[in-house]
């Protein structure tokens, strides 16, 4: 039984040990709690890679945006293999070679700096979410 709702989903990584993979369950959690609420929503990656099938079901055939750290992009294999729609692929690596020499923090606390790109990233998002539910 699906449970379909028609809010885009916006999934990070999980991107432990690591600021990259802070800075994406950062941004996703501002796009679907601050920016975004009525709009976006986030499923579990981890329940997605261990098959869960109530992750799967509400990825499944709906609109996805996805927050990886690095270029394993985990959040988008596993989106694509649970049926999820892959409208865009974000890469935290990506914003932080726009912004060289910046120190975000570790893989436990962000900085200001961190903040800022969290900020950032999150209205790249935000933008694309709106798009895509304007398209529905």
């Amino acid at each position: 039984m699906s449970s379909m709702s028609n809010k885009v989903k916006v999934i990070p990584c999980s991107g432990m040990g690591k600021v990259q993979g802070l800075v994406a369950r950062e941004t996703a959690l501002k796009v679907i709690s601050e920016l975004c609420p009525n709009d976006a929503e986030t499923v579990c990656l981890a329940y997605l890679v261990t098959g869960d099938d109530e992750a799967k079901d509400k990825i499944e055939g709906a609109s996805c945006l996805t927050l990886d750290g690095c270029a394993k992009l985990c959040a988008a294999k596993n989106v694509e293999l649970a049926g999820g729609i892959l409208k865009k692929k974000f890469r935290v690596v990506d914003i932080f070679r726009e912004h060289k020499g910046v120190k975000p923090g570790s893989a436990t606390m962000l900085t200001e700096e961190g903040w800022q790109l969290v900020d950032e990233l999150a209205e790249k998002v935000k933008k694309n979410v709106v798009e895509l539910v304007r398209e529905v």
